[in-house]
Order: structure tokens, then sequence, then C-alpha cells
């Protein structure tokens, strides 16, 4: 045998052992139905439940009206007001005290006070005042009902000085067209950022486990016992777990198209491209937290705190980045999910080209190089006294 072949047969024998690793860990996998539930069934029941829990769609707003008018004016104001599904007329009232009061026990968000001579001075031709009070205990639904409320203001302004000078009386006339989103629903902006939350949590938390179960059980003194390496090791953990978790892409993305109607504008190979690179961020993460604590219980807490978090509050998934103060928005940039909700927005909402991802994609990949090799340093093949 030429002095060569050894050499050339070590990257042979270096994936033989990985593979071997992945298989036993996989089978660890398949025998366990609880990991198997926890890896495929829990991902879609957070979708199900954070897709139709968590909504910015405003509908059916409660409405108290305080009507001290009493003309016909009043009564068509209030008529348009109700007559699509925004707003929810939830009681009437002659005294607009009663709008606090229904504002303190929660009946009402919205309250529409239409004052004394309302329609006499329409009549008149001249401008007329109609005070809206809103519930600001809630500032984010606040917010969208005032904004609701004041373009109702606009569009019954503009149809009374229609009705009173017989024509249109805009010079200029903006057409709005919503890019992207014509809806405004909430669900094609939620969905994609619930895609990196629960794929963070759930990749963190299955590999934060997998060096830890081995520790309190007594089987690393088997694996030191054998010629494998770190690298091999460290590998052959990470492999069956990256493919329950593009398995748990596939499930999370099928179940967010066909409940939520959230469209996949650009490739899906691009989708599962930056996909697989988050996976590979996440599970070195999980896979550096089980080297580093040895503990499953541990483990566990400290895989729930470096992901869901970061992942829920620092990627951009609720709130802006742009929003945040300055050291927040710096720390957001160790945070995998930031890039990988901006990346998956980007392609399936607006089929964003390749120039707008390749930045996401880098730093995605250079965060899961840096957790394999610090794992791979962490790990030692010793047994430390008193373990």
């Amino acid at each position: 045998m030429p002095s060569g072949s050894p050499r050339r047969s070590r990257p042979l024998r270096f994936l033989t052992r990985v593979f071997a690793l992945a298989l036993k860990e996989w089978m660890h996998i398949v025998r366990d139905i609880r990991t198997l539930y926890f890896a495929l069934g829990m991902p879609v029941v957070m979708l199900v439940i954070f897709g139709y829990a968590v909504s910015f769609d405003i509908d059916n707003v409660p409405t108290i009206v305080v009507d001290q008018d009493h003309t016909a004016e009043s009564r068509s104001l209030t008529r348009h007001l109700f007559a699509g599904d925004t707003f929810r007329e939830v009681r009437r009232s002659d005294r607009a005290d009663d709008v606090e009061e229904a504002f303190r026990r929660g009946d009402a968000r919205l309250g529409v006070v239409i004052p004394p001579g309302y329609g006499r001075t329409l009549g008149q031709g001249q401008p007329a005042t109609v005070q809206l009070m809103v519930d600001a205990a809630d500032n984010m639904t606040a917010t969208s009902v005032l904004s609701y409320a004041v373009r109702f203001s606009f569009a019954r302004n503009r149809s009374l000085m229609g009705e009173v000078l017989g024509t249109s009386p805009d010079l200029l006339e903006a057409k709005v067209r919503a890019m992207f989103n014509p809806g405004m629903r909430s669900a094609l902006f939620l969905v994609p950022g619930l895609v990196a939350t629960i794929q963070a949590m759930m990749a963190v938390l299955l590999t934060a486990l997998t060096v830890a179960r081995e520790w309190e059980r007594g089987t690393m003194e088997q694996l030191f016992a054998t010629p494998v390496g770190r690298v091999e090791i460290v590998l052959g953990k990470l492999m069956p777990y990256f493919g329950v978790g593009m398995l748990q892409v596939l499930l999370i993305l099928a179940a967010g198209t066909w409940l939520f109607g959230v469209p996949i504008r650009g490739p899906v190979v691009l989708v599962f491209a930056v996909s697989s690179l988050f996976l590979l961020a996440t599970l070195s993460q999980g896979l550096l937290i089980s080297v580093a604590t040895k503990n499953q219980q541990l483990a566990t807490q400290a895989a729930a705190v470096s992901s869901m978090l970061p992942a829920t509050l620092l990627s951009g998934f609720v709130m802006p980045i742009d929003n945040m103060p300055a050291p927040l928005q710096a720390l957001t940039r160790i945070i995998p999910a930031r890039y990988f909700v901006h990346a998956l927005r980007a392609v399936m909402l607006r089929d964003a080209p390749l120039v707008v991802i390749v930045p996401d994609a880098l730093a995605l990949l250079s965060f899961a190089l840096v957790m394999v090799v610090i794992s791979t340093i962490l790990f030692r093949r010793t047994i430390a006294p008193g373990r």
C-alpha cells in the first residue's frame, strides 16, 4: 500500500465516525416519543396559538356614543361610523361623563361625543366639532383606534362638503396603494417573525440537552474510550438535529401558508437556504450551552433565557430595531434571529433581490462558525475529578 493512502483514507474515517455518531443520536431521538413531539408537534402548536392570539388588526372596537344633539345629522354620523366592522356600538348616552366611566369599567375603547347644535351648525355651512375620546391605557391599540377614527373623520368631512357644495371639494386626491400586504393583515408581518422565534427556542433547547445528557447518564466516558475526536462528536451531535430542524421549518411554513395565507413570493430554495443557516447558528448556540454547563437543568434554563427572550424582543419581530436605544441596537447585532427575521420577511413578503439577503446570510454563517469553534475548544476528552 502506498505511503500516502492512510492520509487519503483519513477524511473517509472522519466522515464514517461523524455519521456513526449522528446515527446513534438519531436513534435516541426516534425512540423518545416526547422528544419527537417536542421537536415536531410543539412548533406547529405554538405557531397556531401565537398566530391567532397575537394580532395588530383592529376590528369591532367597542364604542360609546354620547349624542347630545339628537338630529338627523348626528344620527347620520353614527350610522356611517358603524357601517363597517371597525367600530361596534356598545352603549348610547346623553352625558359626556359616561365615557370615562365606560373606559374605567373596560366596556369601551372609543367614545364619540356629539355636542348640542351639531346639526344646526352643519346646516349653516360652518365647521362642526365632534369629540373623540380614546382609552390610551393600551397605547398600541389606542394609536390604531385613533388612526382609524381620524381617517373616518376625514372621509366623512369630504362627504359632507360634497353634499353642501354639490361637487367634490378636493383639489388634491391621494391614491394610496399598500404594497406586498394590500389587506394590511398583521399575520403577514407576524408569521415570519414567529417562525424565527419558534425555531430559535426549539433548536437551542434541543441541542442544549445533548452533551449535558451524555454527561449525566455517564455515557460520555464510553465515547472517550473510542477513537472519535472532539470535532467528530460536535458534528455528530449537530447533524440529526439539523435534519429535525429543517423538518420543523417545513411544517411551520406549511402551517403558516395554509392557516394564515402567508405568501412565499421569493424562491422557496432561498427560504430554506436562509433557514438552514439560521438552524446551524441556533443549534451551535445550544451545543455551546450544553458543552459549557454539563447539566440538563442548567442547560435548559440557559437555553430558554438566551433564545426565546432575545428572539422575541431584540429581533425586530414585534418592535422595530430602529426605535430601540442605541445600546440595544448594538446588542441586536449578536442575535441570530435579527438577521433571520429580516431575511425571511424580505424573501417571503417582498421577493427581495439576493443582494439584500447576503449580509444576513453571512452574519448567520459567521455566528454558527464561532459557536462551533468555541464548543470544540471547550469540549475536553477528560473526566473532571468529582464530576
